[in-house]
């Protein structure tokens, strides 16, 4: 929201050209595409991280302050669909709080895998108290698209 407003407010009150329409997306894919295919885009694109990212960057900055725990101590692990978050995750900009907002970037996949590997039944394990399914949210995502 508010780089979109800066943008506008440039147009509008400083008289600069517009870099809008204002693109951003959660895939890495999308990104290294527009990075060497069409460079030209790039000024429109969003400088914001995508989810994976911010969660990493706030568990390593926010909730370790928070807590009091040493940002060092956290180790941030994703489980994604695609193999280009690894990539996302290893970029140079993520790293800019210091330290590497994701530590490990696991497929859906390689979850599976891993899961069948220890020979884990789900429907022969211990009943247990399940988290709340979406915990507390305010509705912001909504502007992420999720």
């Amino acid at each position: 929201g508010s780089e979109l407003l800066m943008r506008l407010k440039a147009v509008l009150d400083d008289g600069e050209e517009a870099k809008l329409p204002q693109f951003t997306s959660c895939s890495p894919g999308w990104i290294k595409f527009i990075e060497h295919m069409h460079p030209e885009l790039l000024p429109y694109l969003s400088t914001c991280k995508s989810p994976q990212q911010m969660f990493g960057a706030l568990a390593k900055t926010y909730y370790a302050k928070k807590t009091g725990i040493d940002p060092a101590k956290i180790v941030s692990v994703s489980i994604m669909p695609c193999t280009a978050k690894k990539y996302e995750a290893d970029r140079p900009e993520m790293y800019d709080s210091g330290f590497k907002d994701v530590d490990y970037v696991l497929t859906t996949r390689e979850l599976g895998r891993m899961i069948r590997q220890e020979g884990l039944d789900f429907d022969q394990l211990e009943e247990s108290q399940c988290d709340s399914l979406l915990g507390k949210h305010t509705g912001a995502g909504v502007i992420f698209g999720a």
